[in-house]
């Protein structure tokens, strides 16, 4: 996928996620339940409860969901609990995919992710196969349709406010920046007044598999299969 088709495949994606709205809004509670429960209720000093409070609001998630989740994170009767696991495999053409779940029962997610690669031409592989090609980062994307501002000038301010590059496509701008300065960055860009159209903290690849129309297709259906399970929270890939 070129970087054409990501900035579309970010949008179609997008698009289809609007009829799994309930489901999305689902694994955002769990996660922010998580968050809270682990690091408190306070997103000013808790970040990755702000992390994934983002995340929803970038979703649409109604806020009465995000309280209520944080509330029952708080609720000392909840025995309420979910495991972070991470699977690592390969996909059509040889694509590395990291898959990250929060769990209640790590039997049946194990069961169910095995599965989705296996049915959809991937192979699930050994803890540590795929996750040394991957690097977590901070990842910024800018419509240029929507910003009054050319390349050079962006550059020099999101260099300048801690990021590490600037990558340049023909519908947007992609921010890279370590984890420690996302924030920095993130928020800098929002008091410039410089709209976004996603921000997060991912997993991004070292190297880039380039992929043949038909295993773009192949990778889309075991990337489907994958996110349609409930204890699916992302799916990383090195699909160009």
């Amino acid at each position: 996928m070129s970087g054409h088709s990501k900035w579309n495949n970010i949008k179609g994606r997008k698009n289809a996620q609007d009829a799994k709205r309930g489901k999305i809004f689902q694994k955002l509670s769990r996660e922010i339940y998580m968050a809270a429960k682990n690091g408190g209720a306070d997103p000013n000093s808790n970040s990755a409860l702000r992390l994934v409070m983002e995340k929803a609001r970038a979703e649409n998630m109604p806020k009465d969901n995000v309280q209520r989740a944080i509330k029952k994170a708080t609720d000392t009767s909840s025995a309420e609990h979910y495991d972070e696991l991470t699977f690592e495999g390969y996909g059509p053409a040889g694509v590395a995919i990291l898959v990250h779940t929060l769990t209640d029962n790590k039997n049946r997610t194990q069961t169910n992710v095995r599965l989705a690669f296996s049915r959809n031409g991937g192979n699930l592989g050994e803890t540590g196969s795929v996750s040394y090609q991957f690097d977590r980062k901070g990842d910024i994307l800018i419509d240029k349709e929507k910003v009054n501002i050319d390349e050079d000038e962006l550059f020099e301010k999101v260099i300048d406010l801690g990021a590490e590059d600037l990558q340049v496509f023909d519908e947007y701008y992609e921010i890279i920046t370590d984890t420690s300065s996302y924030n920095d960055v993130k928020e800098g860009l929002e008091s410039e007044g410089i709209d976004f159209e996603k921000a997060s903290l991912t997993m991004l690849p070292q190297n880039k598999i380039p992929l043949s129309d038909e295993d773009e297709v192949k990778l889309e259906k075991l990337i489907d299969a994958l996110e349609d399970d409930d204890d699916v929270s992302e799916v990383f890939t090195n699909a160009e």
